[in-house]
């Protein structure tokens, strides 16, 4: 019976555990600021609309963009990606 027990006490931690670590990466999520990452940002400080610049994402990729205003901020905008104007 105490083997019983044991195993069902590991299991409701375990449940807790793995439901708490979910709840913390939801959390994560939601959490991140809207906008540009820092970086687009970054790349495009000195420069004008328009100019060239190759910067690397978050993501640790290296993108080749153009200098965009996204309201009052110039930022950085991959080729690939849609302007924000």
């Amino acid at each position: 019976m105490k083997l019983k027990n044991s195993t069902l006490l590991v299991g409701i931690f375990a449940a807790a555990g793995l439901t708490l670590a979910t709840s913390n990466a939801f959390a994560q999520q939601r959490e991140r600021p809207q906008g540009p990452p820092p970086e687009a940002i970054e790349a495009c400080e000195g420069l004008a609309e328009g100019d060239s610049v190759s910067f690397e994402s978050p993501h640790g990729d290296t993108l080749e963009g153009e200098c965009q205003y996204m309201g009052d901020e110039l930022v950085a905008v991959p080729k690939n990606g849609r302007p924000h104007h």
